[in-house]
């Protein structure tokens, strides 16, 4: 057996189901992950999984075992690692991290009660809950570009979004001089370079503000997102990930509120929805 089908069966089966937020269920043999299970945490067939272990699967794509990896909660070493066994090279230490850490893949498990999401240091959203999505729309929707939510602000707006004058401009100045701060940690990073080109191009009010060369982070902002159930007023703190260079974005209402309200109610209904589909 080659070592990465060695090593892939020996991390399913450390894996428990409920750190991953699964029953336990019944009748199981071992106390790992079924192979089913891991299919659908990293978005393949089952009988692809049954393959890769068994050997008979040939050079796995960088964004698959990007996805075993965090499906079976790999830290950094061990994801390079699977990346070396299968023949590929493991992420560049120049490039924007994209990899969910266990510990950070834990507090998404555990946050479920407050819309959530993890974005790169560009600002890229590669990970968030279903509040999250029932809030501001189902990120797994978005493509290319389209997942980036600087190029979505600048090119596109944000219509189900109000700030005041004061939390508008700032959380524009914030992006922009964010980003360029990313540049200047990862100035080889080829996706990078070509986001700031594009929205150097497609966007006149990124252009004048880049021209400034402001540089800091953007951490916190007060916003109101339109809903199915109405207006809610959100606070959005953006917390650092020591290591790793992700941010934590959580969006939180003021508790007794018409705002903490309707938040509880979209947390009936607009989970629902997605139960539903």
């Amino acid at each position: 057996m080659s070592e990465f089908a060695t090593v892939l069966r020996a991390w399913r089966d450390r894996v428990s189901p409920a750190s991953v937020g699964l029953p336990a269920g019944a009748g199981r043999r071992a106390p790992g992950l079924r192979r089913e299970e891991l299919a659908a945490l990293a978005g393949v067939s089952v009988d692809y999984i049954v393959r890769l272990e068994q050997g008979r699967a040939a050079n796995p794509s960088p964004q698959l075992l990007g996805a075993l990896a965090v499906a079976l909660r790999l830290d950094e070493a061990e994801r390079d690692h699977l990346f070396r066994v299968a023949g590929a090279a493991p992420p560049r230490r120049g490039a924007v991290p994209r990899h969910i850490t266990p510990g950070v893949q834990r507090v998404i498990d555990r946050l479920g009660d407050v819309p959530l999401a993890v974005f790169t240091a560009t600002h890229e959203i590669v990970r968030w809950n279903r509040l999250w999505a029932a809030l501001l729309g189902d990120p797994s929707e978005y493509v290319g570009l389209d997942r980036n939510f600087v190029w979505r602000h600048f090119v596109y707006g944000a219509p189900d979004v109000e700030y005041d004058d004061e939390h508008a401009e700032e959380f524009a100045a914030d992006l922009v001089a964010d980003l360029r701060a990313a540049l200047g940690r990862y100035p080889h990073d080829a996706a990078l370079t070509q986001l700031i080109s594009r929205l150097r191009a497609e966007s006149p009010e990124f252009e004048s503000r880049w021209a400034t060369a402001r540089i800091a982070e953007h951490r916190a902002s007060k916003k109101v997102i339109r809903t199915v159930v109405g207006p809610i007023a959100v606070d959005c703190d953006v917390l650092a990930v020591p290591g790793s260079d992700l941010r934590l974005v959580v969006y939180t209402t003021a508790p007794g509120t018409e705002d903490a309200d309707r938040l509880d109610l979209l947390r009936v209904t607009g989970l629902e929805s997605f139960t539903a589909s």
